[in-house]
């Protein structure tokens, strides 16, 4: 039942900017970096010379939580949005298909957005090393993996939320609000104490205790997931 409504939810999305979105993120933070070292490469690779696949990785590392928080708020609000502007909720509730197969369709959606979008950040920050003439035997085919998907994963309270509140509130200002606030305070993560979700990201892929930084990621995730379903089940959605 899940994945019919997952199908009919890729056809819903065509057109609605979501997968230009989850390229321009990885894309873009790349050409970020791409610029910042251009503009200071003799002293960048000076500084990085006994490792400037890890130099590139450590440039680019502090910046994915930012995007991560950022890009989940807004596919999780564009995606609801879609069944929000056309008041099409009463109709599909009314299909016989359960709920929790819609709310579970439209996270399996978003995951899988972010998925892809991960996987972009992968492959531009490979290929800006190499045009940066760092060499392709140096290559951390692993790091390169991690550096978005441990971070994903560490992030999903995030997801699990932002899709609780868009799916269940049709004024998106309050979803997206917290989720531009998240991702501007994201930014003083190291500061903040191990507990706290916003700093998880980061200690996913740098942390002492990467492992259960993970661990603690899925399952807070998986329990917001829960109760944001309990909570779609028994509300009326306009």
């Amino acid at each position: 039942m899940m994945f019919r409504a997952l199908s009919a939810d890729w056809l819903k999305i065509r057109g609605k900017g979501i997968w230009f979105l989850a390229a321009l993120g990885p894309i873009g933070l790349a050409g970020m970096q791409g610029l910042n070292f251009g503009l200071r490469y003799d002293y960048l690779m000076k500084s990085y010379a006994a490792d400037p696949w890890g130099g590139l990785l450590e440039n680019v590392l502090f910046f994915v939580p930012i995007a991560l928080f950022l890009g989940t708020t807004l596919v999780c609000s564009l995606m609801a949005n879609v069944e929000h502007q056309l008041s099409s909720w009463k109709q599909l509730l009314a299909l016989p298909i359960s709920r929790t197969a819609v709310f579970s369709a439209k996270f399996v959606q978003a995951f899988l957005i972010l998925c892809v979008s991960c996987l972009l950040l992968s492959v531009s920050t490979a290929v800006l090393g190499i045009m940066l003439g760092m060499g392709v035997e140096q290559m951390p085919y692993m790091d390169l993996l991690r550096i978005g998907f441990v971070q994903l994963f560490a992030a999903l309270p995030m997801l699990a939320f932002q899709l609780w509140l868009s799916l269940t509130l049709k004024n998106q200002g309050i979803a997206v609000g917290i989720g531009v606030t998240a991702s501007v305070v994201s930014m003083f993560a190291l500061q903040f104490p191990d507990w706290m979700p916003l700093k998880w990201p980061l200690m996913a892929y740098m942390g002492p205790d990467q492992a259960k930084v993970i661990g603690a990621g899925l399952l807070l995730g998986a329990l917001i997931i829960c109760a944001g379903m309990i909570h779609f089940n028994r509300k009326d959605v306009d």
